[in-house]
């Protein structure tokens, strides 16, 4: 069952958002891999770097994937370390774990998945432009019941408070 569609964001809200986070490194969108799972039996969808990276001990950084994805309702993707760059060097997401909601799709920033990467180890880690370095595994949800949602999703990180 397919529930999800990877896309990439536009040329210019990319470029926009690149110059921000990595304004010393020029990327191009569209030789940017769409995510994929390496093996049939692969629950996770790698996403590759659009960068050099370097983090330094204690380092964060916002990473600008090019990626948005359309994903059915009652379904969401959760972002994850690849088990190799937290294993062996201590990588992890700023947040624990990314939360991709289905309506993230047409929030302002088109979506875009902007992924925090921090090193909590004692050495410097280094990702190459084109390494896959987080993966997306889909999930279903379930709902409590509630009262009706009203409000509806603008932006990225922190925009629903």
């Amino acid at each position: 069952m397919k529930i999800a569609r990877f896309e990439r964001i536009s040329l210019e809200q990319f470029e926009n958002d690149a110059a921000t986070l990595f304004p010393d490194q020029k990327a191009e969108l569209y030789s940017i891999p769409l995510p994929v799972r390496a093996t049939p039996g692969s629950a996770g969808y790698d996403f590759y770097s659009p960068f050099d990276i370097v983090l330094r001990p204690g380092e964060f950084k916002r990473v600008p994937s090019g990626i948005r994805c359309k994903i059915d309702e009652g379904y969401v993707l959760e972002i994850y370390p690849r088990s190799s760059l937290g294993f062996k060097y201590q990588m992890a997401l700023a947040n624990t774990t990314g939360i991709i909601d289905s309506d993230y799709y047409n929030a302002d920033n088109e979506g875009h998945i902007i992924i925090g990467i921090v090193n909590r180890g004692n050495h410097d880690l280094y990702i190459r432009k084109g390494d896959r370095f987080v993966q997306g595994i889909f999930k279903r949800y379930y709902l409590a019941e509630e009262e009706e949602v009203f409000s509806f999703r603008h932006g990225g990180f922190g925009s629903t408070d």
